[in-house]
Parts: structure tokens; sequence; C-alpha cells
């Protein structure tokens, strides 16, 4: 077979099975939605199983069903290298995000076994567990338990909005076994490399194929909950009110401020949710929620604003004589990734003739956990006007094939080591 049609079955196969995951899904295509543990989740995880298993790879699952494909090597001992992401979708996104890692992954090591070609290292595929955090609020469980800056005692007690456990729920689902064994042994990993889509539009701004991570900015989350009275929306006066709603709002266009005033080019703040309640259009908001994304590159300038954040919101209720409370959810460090990694990658895209930049990854990924532990870094592919989180989410075959290629070179290379 020419290579020519070696590169013509390959995306074709890659692009057939993205477009099966993409139905397993509680949403009509070109939506996608498939939250942790759902009857969907479980169904794309028996998928993904399948395909890894029908290309002869060992697959095990740990007790939170992260999953690892391995295709052994002739020296298994070694540490092996790793590389995979998640297939978890937040309601009504789209087809891309996460899935082409996994799938992507997949097709790097079927590459390699067709051409003939048997690894020093081993090489293994990992499906992580939980990267959003649709459903217990925080994301990226399964790297951060591997990484063990997630306790399995603090993982245990994470609730759904129906107040469920994760503990619970990820035995129902038929993941069973001790929570404390999901972290990483020692040289487990020799090196990481996470594909993704670049979920912005500057590889296609500037006609680059692929974008090689450099540094990953790191999120910090607030929830804000804000109490008032309440009252009838005729029978209140505007003085005597104490609106909830107000307060929230004054708080989320304080962070916007703030952000502009005190951030810097890879600073950015995010109010994702914000509710009021009761939610009655002739009563007056008695208690609301923001939830806040604040990320950077980095650490004491996010810290910093998220200091300055806190205290203001906090004056601001105090003003409106309303009642305040603040919870620091997360509070993630920003990761420099692997300067050997990025070089190796830069060289095999060269010598493939698949142009390549160097990028920040301003949005957050498994990679960034695991990126404390073991060597990694990320290679980026291109998505139409840099639509992510929404069903218009789009990377060509042709765009996804230039990260597989580079990914299996480097693979390659890397496993002779």
């Amino acid at each position: 077979m020419s290579t020519l049609d070696v590169h013509r079955r390959s995306k074709f196969r890659v692009e057939k099975e993205l477009k099966t995951l993409a139905k397993i899904s509680d949403a009509s295509l070109p939506s996608v939605t498939r939250i942790l543990f759902t009857d969907k989740d479980l169904k794309a995880r028996k998928y993904l199983r399948s395909l890894f298993e029908k290309a002869g790879l060992h697959v095990r699952v740990d007790a939170i069903g992260n999953m690892f494909a391995r295709w052994e090597g002739t020296e298994p001992e070694l540490p092996a290298l790793a590389t995979g992401s998640h297939t978890d979708a937040i309601p009504e996104s789209g087809q891309y995000d996460g899935t082409v890692g996994v799938i992507g992954a997949l097709e790097a090591i079927r590459l390699l076994k067709e051409s003939g070609y048997r690894p020093r290292r081993s090489i293994e595929i990992v499906l992580f567990t939980s990267e959003e955090p649709t459903r217990f609020g925080i994301g990226c469980i399964g790297s951060r338990m591997m990484l063990g800056s997630l306790t399995a005692q603090k993982a245990a007690r994470l609730t759904d909005e129906t107040g469920q456990d994760f503990d619970s729920v990820r035995q129902k689902a038929g993941f069973t076994g001790d929570l404390s064994s999901v972290v990483l042994k020692e040289n487990q990993y020799q090196y990481f490399i996470e594909l993704h889509i670049e979920q912005g539009p500057l590889l296609e701004q500037e006609r680059i194929d692929v974008g090689v991570v450099t540094c990953i900015a790191a999120p910090a989350t607030l929830h804000i909950s804000i109490e008032g009275d309440g009252g009838h929306a005729g029978a209140v006066l505007m003085h005597d009110r104490n609106d909830t709603s107000c307060a929230a709002a004054e708080i989320t266009l304080m962070i916007e401020r703030l952000t502009f005033e005190k951030g810097g080019l890879d600073t950015v703040a995010t109010t994702g949710i914000f509710t009021n309640g009761p939610g009655a259009v002739n009563s007056i908001p008695r208690n609301s929620f923001l939830g806040v994304d604040i990320r950077d590159v980095q650490l004491e300038r996010r810290d910093a604003i998220l200091e300055v954040i806190q205290a203001e919101a906090k004056e601001i209720c105090e003003r409106r004589g309303v009642r305040f409370s603040c919870t620091l959810i997360n509070k993630d460090d920003p990761v420099i990734c692997s300067p050997e990694l990025v070089e190796k990658l830069q060289f095999q895209a060269e010598k493939l003739g698949i142009s390549s930049m160097e990028m920040i990854s301003r949005a957050y990924h498994d990679c960034l956990f695991i990126a404390h532990a073991v060597p990694s870094t990320m290679i980026f592919v291109p998505c139409i006007n840099g639509y992510s989180h929404r069903p218009e989410e789009y990377s060509s075959p042709e765009q996804i094939d230039k990260g597989i290629r580079l990914l299996s070179a480097t693979l390659r290379d890397l496993s002779k080591e």
C-alpha cells in the first residue's frame, strides 16, 4: 500500500470512529452531551474498549474508571510512554474536545503496528475519567487522583447536584476497588503527550498545522453565595430592598474590571454560572450563586487577583446589605512543559513537513496534572474559528491527521530510547 493510500485509510478510519463516538450522546447531533458515569458515558467507554482490544492492546480499568490500553514493548519493565485524553463532554458541546486525543492516540499506535514496528518501551493510551467539571464541580478528577493532588478521602466526598457522592456513583457505575490505588506508581511513565484540538483561533489565523505547547495555564475556582430577604416585586419599594441579583451583577462586572486592570494577556476570568432564586418574575431575588473561573500562566498574578476579587466581593455585599460566603474550590499551579519533549516534537514536525509553532495552553487539560509528575507536553491541531464547547466545534480530517502523524512519529522515536 502506498503512503498516500495509508493516509487516506487512516483519515477515513479516524473520521468514522469520531462520528460513531459522537452519536453516543444525550444530545442530538451536532451537539454532544456525555456526563460522567451516565449510561452514555459508560456506553462510550465500552465502544472505545472494543476498539482498543481490536487493535491488540491490553486494557485495564482502575477504581474510578481511568482506562489504560497498553501496547507491550520488548522491554516491558521500562517506564512506558503515555498518551491520551478524555471523552466526557459538557452539555451541548462538540464532537472533538478530548476525543481527538483518544482516537488519535489509538490511530498513532495502529500506524506503527501496521508498519511492522515494535517498540522497546511500552506505549499506553490513557482515557481519563471526568476531565470536565460538569457533574462534581471539579475538572480532571482522573488525572488529579493519579497525581495524588485529589486524595481518595476528598474525592469520595464530592457530591453532584442531586446530592449523590462520587464514591457511591462510581460504584453504581461498576468501578470498584480502593480509591487510593489510582495514584501513579513511581517511574510508571517516561513521558506523556496529549493530542488535542486548540480550542482557540491562533493556529487557524496563522495557517500553522500544529501547536507545540510550552506552558499550561491553571485555574482557580470560586463559588460565591449571596443571601438576602427577597419579597414581592410590587410591594417592596426600591430603597427597602436587598436584591441579591444586583449584588451578583456588580460582582460579575467587578471581576471583569479587575482582570483588565491587574491581569496580563494570559489572565482570564469567567463568571460561568450565575443563578438567582426563587426564579419568579414577580419575586425579588433572595439568593444568588456565582461560579467563577480565574486562570493565568503566572501563579502569583492570578492569586493576587483572586485575593482582591474576594475582598471586593465582600465589600459589595456589605454595602448592599446582603449576606456573603465564598468558597475556594480549587487553586491549581500552572506548569512548564518538558523542553526536551517540545524540542523532539518540533524536530519530528520538521521532518514530516508539518508546520508548527510554540503555544501556551490557556485551557487546562489532564496534561496539566500529569506534567507535575511526568515530563509532558501537548500537540494542538486547529479548530474552525477557534470554536469549542459548542456544537459548531470542528477540526478537519486533514488537520487531525497531521497531529496524529506527528504523535505517531514522536512515539516511535521515544519508544526506542
